[in-house]
């Protein structure tokens, strides 16, 4: 089933007749074999109904079930083989005069546990046979000259034969309330017995210790028999009707049927398992995610218990029945390894389309709205109403970015997609707080924990915007703007970034970043991002921190509520409180009626481009591909011989010239890597491109007038004086670049650049005359002329030790006082 699919069978679920009766079966048909093993159990996936492929595939994945089956039959037995181990000394000691358990006690705690061993060894043995010998045949059918086909595999008797035993299980299941309270009492009361209970071994496969409880093993039966169901109907999807099999296979099904409704599945004893230091198994979180399998994203309900997570499909009821969750998978969370990453590279086909859904859904909903108002009432919202529903349970599956590995020790894997950083981050801080606290897993009753999912959940269903019937009046909507300044409370200097959402209708981006800063304690960027808001009420900031280029860890995080009454369109700085972390940013907020949402925004370029069109466009005096450049240089550029003397490769450059034109969170993300002399060319040709130079044309000759003043004080002031009639965006980015190479200059006994070689070097890029080589005011200045001219003034200029301090950001400040934060 597609996800369209889904999402209406969602909606109208009350409108559609219930499934199947025979069997109230919360398991997904496309759920695996809960008998193969652990490494194997997620890699095959069954329809529903017969197969259709050929009659040689259908054998062919049935003997991949078998195969499974024999596996994990193998590592069942071992589990049987630990928990019988110390039966023996327990029996020889109740003939003793210091017993640890009586005699009846031992009859209690292993009841049946012995015919249960002996009946699987049975079970093992005969399938493991009739695999081998499988096996031979095929071999020596490949071998043979003449084509002959290979008799068929028969395992129906087998089956037919374990599960008339199940009545021994019945006898366990029985007895097993008895023995777990024997169990307990006697681990309290006995010192030894509690020593023997809690320190159980698995010798696994590959010679690894696995350490159990007591109770933990005597679980294993019981999780054991609620799977029989399920292998016996995954073996009968791989059956052709016409083989021999398929009959003894689907009366082995109902008799395991018959038998597990006799059993109490609500049973407290089989819900509730004791865990290491007393701890019970219970639901900690619950939501929902997307879950991804060979590609295909699904909407999935997952729950968190102090001892695994839990995937499962929501599957709505009919009227008058009750909801069902369906079985997808599980994971321990003992060894369980995590890591995210934002996951940002979509297919170009994948960005139209999700483009049009949001496009789709602003038109529907604003005729919703019209409609609401006007004549045509209920009876034409309600299908619409459905219909946008739909396409927000599309959007929910298909535009998340931020994934979730999760590594299990057992060799399986998931990945989750999440559409939040913030909810992905709460969610690994459970998981995380939960693995740490060296949870031992009892293997779960699946069919149980899963039915338990309807009362135990704490989250009905998917959270969408367009099922809320009115809009809160203080909701915002228009366009909030965010300038992110600096960070503060770092416990060592690391380069980080801020991430900023919003919650809405997602018609538009909720999401944004600011580029990674240098490695530092104290971070700044001075960097402004705008959303575009329909119902917002809240913001959420993040502090994260990058390493190599990828993302790291989330260092602090905080939400903001958002309401019209105190925000305006004045910029309001405030200290936003982030754990151990403080950021200084300041809001703003223009209400205005909204456009339907356009393309991606492309950011526009800066390279040949006016410096005061881009410093506007980024809202700063200083442009930050000037910034990050000369912070990246002051960074790990300072000893090289030869800083902007010595260029980096062409092609380099221009890459990264083409990164800063497109996206200036990648060009950071990469300038980390490039060579220092890439960084340093960049800076250099961002100057050289620009139209009009930096220091105005029309200012040459005043500049080059005050050369001719003999006394350098004099000379200085008067060339400060010109330079305070320069707009400021120049002036200050001007100033900016001065106090960076006077402190490359401060290493010149290292990289060898003097004040006169980095005037050499930036002053034709700096300053140029008006239209080279005519007069003014008579004077005609050649070529050499202008070179000399070029150089004297910005060497002039770096020889000043009064230099103002520039400005390098818009001032941020409103009429109301700096706010404090503490979320």
């Amino acid at each position: 089933m597609d996800v369209y699919e889904e999402a209406l069978s969602y909606l109208e679920s009350h409108h559609i007749a219930a499934g199947e009766d025979v069997l109230e079966d919360v398991f997904h048909e496309e759920a695996v074999s809960c008998f193969l093993s652990p490494l194997n159990s997620e890699s095959i996936d069954f329809p529903d109904s017969l197969i259709s492929c050929s009659h040689e595939e259908m054998l062919e994945k049935k003997l991949t079930v078998l195969r499974g089956i024999l596996e994990s039959e193998e590592v069942y037995l071992r589990e049987l083989d630990a928990l019988l181990t110390p039966m023996k000394a327990l029996r020889a000691s109740a003939g003793t005069s210091q017993p640890v358990l009586s005699g009846q006690q031992v009859q209690t705690v292993f009841y049946q546990v012995p015919e249960l061993r002996d009946a699987h060894h049975t079970f093992y043995s005969g399938l493991k046979a009739r695999l081998s010998a499988y096996s031979h045949a095929e071999i020596s059918s490949s071998e043979e000259t003449v084509m002959c086909r290979n008799p068929e595999l028969e395992v129906g008797d087998l089956f037919l034969k374990m599960v008339n035993h199940l009545g021994l299980y019945g006898g366990f299941i029985e007895n097993y309330e008895k023995a777990v309270e024997v169990v307990r009492k006697c681990t309290t009361s006995d010192p030894r017995f509690r020593t023997l209970a809690e320190s159980m071994y698995i010798n696994g496969a590959d010679k690894a210790r696995t350490t159990y409880t007591l109770e933990a093993l005597l679980y294993k039966p019981l999780d054991r028999v609620t799977k029989t169901t399920l292998v016996l109907r995954d073996l009968l999807k791989t059956t052709p009707v016409e083989h021999k099999d398929f009959a003894a296979l689907q009366e082995a099904l109902r008799l395991s049927q018959s038998f597990l409704s006799g059993v109490n599945e609500s049973s407290q004893s089989k819900r509730e398992v004791t865990l290491t230091h007393g701890m019970r198994r219970q639901l900690m979180r619950d939501g929902f995610v997307v879950d991804v399998s060979e590609g295909v994203r699904s909407l999935r309900h997952l729950f968190l218990y102090t001892d695994l997570l839990l995937c499962t499909r929501f599957k709505h009821a009919a009227r008058g029945k009750q909801d069902q969750y369906r079985f997808s998978w599980y994971l321990p969370l003992a060894g369980l390894k995590l890591r995210w990453v934002t996951d940002h590279e979509r297919p170009s086909d994948t960005t139209v389309r999700l483009h049009s859904l949001r496009t789709k859904m602003f038109l529907l909903r604003q005729q919703l709205q019209q409609n609401v108002k006007g004549s045509r009432g209920l009876t034409w919202t309600a299908p619409s109403r459905k219909k946008l529903e739909q396409m927000e349970l599309l959007l929910l599956t298909h535009s998340p970015v931020y994934r979730l590995d999760l590594h299990s020790p057992s060799g399986k894997s998931h990945t989750l997609f999440f559409s939040s950083l913030y909810e992905l981050e709460e969610w690994r801080e459970n998981i995380h707080k939960l693995t740490t606290e060296n949870i031992e897993t009892v293997p779960p009753d699946l069919l149980t924990l899963t039915s338990a999912c309807v009362k135990l959940r704490m989250t009905q269903q998917p959270h969408l915007h367009s099922s809320i019937a009115a809009e809160d009046e203080n909701s915002l909507c228009g366009t909030v703007s965010v300038a992110i300044h600096s960070a503060s409370g770092l416990q060592e200097p690391a380069c980080v970034y801020v991430c900023v959402e919003v919650d809405g209708n997602e018609f538009y981006d909720q999401q944004a970043q600011t580029h990674s800063s240098v490695c530092s304690l104290n971070p700044h960027w001075d960097q402004e991002l705008s959303f575009q808001v329909d119902g917002a009420q809240k913001m959420m900031v993040l502090c994260v921190s990058q390493s190599n280029g990828q993302d790291g860890t989330v260092l602090g995080k905080s939400t903001l509520k958002l309401e019209s009454k105190s925000l305006s369109s004045r910029w309001r700085r405030q200290t936003v409180q982030l754990g151990q972390l403080e950021v200084t940013l300041s809001l703003k907020y223009c209400p205005h009626q909204l456009e339907p949402p356009g393309s991606p925004i492309q950011q526009p370029p800066i390279f040949c481009v006016p410096i005061q069109t881009v410093a506007q466009q980024e809202g700063v005096f200083v442009p930050h591909v000037v910034r990050c450049c000369v912070e990246e240089v002051e960074r790990r550029g300072m000893d090289e011989v030869g800083i902007y003397r010595i260029s980096g490769t062409a092609t380099d450059i221009i890459s990264l010239k083409a990164a800063f034109n497109s996206n200036l969170r990648e060009a950071v993300t990469r300038m980390r890597s490039s060579e220092v002399n890439t960084v340093s060319g960049v800076l250099k040709l961002y100057f050289r491109e620009l139209p009009e130079p930096l220091i105005p044309s029309e200012l040459f000759h005043s500049l080059a007038n005050t050369l001719e003043i003999q006394d350098m004080d004099s000379r200085l002031v008067s060339m400060l004086s010109l330079l305070q009639s320069t707009p400021d965006v120049n002036r200050n980015t001007f100033l900016y670049l001065l106090h960076h190479l006077r402190r490359v200059a401060e290493r010149k006994h290292i990289n060898k650049m003097t004040l006169l070689n980095l005037a050499t070097v930036f002053g034709p890029s700096l300053l140029r005359p008006p239209v080279a080589g005519l007069e003014h005011n008579g004077v005609t200045v050649d070529i050499s002329q202008e070179v000399v001219i070029q150089v004297q003034v910005v060497f002039s200029y770096l020889q000043s030790d009064s230099l103002p301090e520039p400005q390098t950001s818009l001032p941020y400040s409103s009429d109301t006082e700096e706010e404090n934060t503490h979320m």
